[in-house]
């Protein structure tokens, strides 16, 4: 059949919009009609013909319609944008801001995390300052603003190609939000979701979405780490382990997909470090000067690696969470970024930085490594 949509049987017809490939098309039934999309705002005529061997009494099917070429559409995969980085050694990074500038959902602090996530990658990891990719509003090319398209497509850009040895770092700032879960595959029922600049247009990009993008595809011996800095993202993209306090004081890990094996990667290893539980909120420094803002999870984050050097993961968790909590107590986070986190999250709703793998290891003595 080569590039072209099946055939499908109905009275009201599916199709597809020839001109974006993105849209489903409801279509009535007759000898023919245009359809308006709602994505791209265009009509597609769509032909009809009865089905071939079913005698005179066959219902109308709707005519395939031809997609666009390959590289137009979202599902076969849009070109990666010539601006984006070419990569070169075994580091890369995507780092993600998000301002909502102008709207009511405005956030001061994220195009600084970003800033601040390039110095550390930079300066303590060794990564190449030309192998980063950054979308923010503050970006002149509009590939590199992080609205829902460029957000996917810059997400594809972060895993393709890779080998093994590789190291990824995909970083998000910005907002984040539940759905309910329609597919039953989410312990709590909900699906949590990331908030790209135009989602009140064009719509979230669900944890479902996420993992396919940038867990899945990874191969053997690719390791990527999400550092997720938005509300309700302890699972935010869908690994099957995640590591709570038992009663006892110490880590261990849950399995919260038992027996299933399609959200984990093809044989790499993928590890997030997000800024709160799926139920939580997290804090951001929206009441402070642009110029002094930066988030507390990404304040707690760098500061517990800049202190120590080659620090495991459950030290680097446990060094994050403290460092937090004793911001409502004001010796970790002074002045008025301690006294914010203070007033915006009460004590019994501090957030708990939450760390999460497609496998389980020893958070005790897995040194932490980008």
């Amino acid at each position: 059949m080569g590039n072209t949509r099946p055939l499908c049987t109905a009275t009201a017809a599916a199709a597809w919009c020839s001109h974006c490939g993105l849209m489903g098309l409801a279509t009535p039934s007759g000898s023919g009609s245009s359809v308006w999309c709602a994505f791209c705002h265009r009509l597609t005529r769509i032909e009809r013909q009865r089905g071939v061997g079913m005698g005179d009494s066959a219902t109308t099917v709707a005519l395939a319609v031809t997609s666009p070429p390959r590289s137009l559409t979202l599902s076969a995969g849009r070109e990666i944008p010539a601006s984006y980085p070419k990569i070169r050694g075994k580091k890369r990074a995507l780092l993600v801001g998000v301002s909502y500038r102008g709207t009511a959902h405005e956030l001061k602090g994220t195009v600084n995390d970003v800033k601040a996530m390039r110095r550390l990658l930079c300066d303590k990891f060794g990564f190449p300052g030309d192998c980063i990719l950054e979308l923010t509003e503050k970006e002149m090319d509009p590939s590199r603003v992080p609205t829902r398209q460029n957000l996917l497509l810059a997400m594809r850009w972060l895993t393709e190609g890779c080998a093994p040895g590789d190291s990824l770092v995909f970083l998000f700032c910005g907002h984040g939000m539940q759905e309910v879960d329609l597919k039953d595959d989410e312990v709590d029922g909900y699906n949590e979701a990331l908030c790209p600049v135009d989602f009140e247009q064009r719509g979230v990009i669900l944890d479902d979405e996420i993992n396919e993008s940038v867990v899945r595809p990874l191969g053997r011996g690719v390791k990527l780490h999400a550092v997720m800095d938005t509300c309700h993202s302890g699972t935010i993209i869908d690994l099957p382990y995640l590591c709570r306090l038992s009663r006892t004081g110490y880590w261990q890990w849950e399995n919260h997909y038992p027996g299933g094996t399609g959200k984990r990667p093809n044989g790499g290893l993928v590890i997030s470090i997000s800024s709160c539980r799926d139920d939580q909120k997290s804090a951001d420094t929206s009441g402070f000067p642009e110029s002094e803002s930066i988030g507390a999870m990404m304040d707690s984050f760098i500061a517990a690696v800049e202190a120590e050097p080659g620090t495991t993961y459950g030290r680097l968790l446990s060094a994050m969470r403290t460092r937090i909590r004793d911001g409502h107590g004001s010796r970790l986070l002074p002045g008025r970024l301690g006294s914010y986190v203070r007033r915006m999250i009460p004590p019994s709703g501090v957030q708990e930085p939450q760390l999460c793998s497609s496998e389980m290891f020893d958070i005790y003595r897995k040194p932490f490594l980008l």
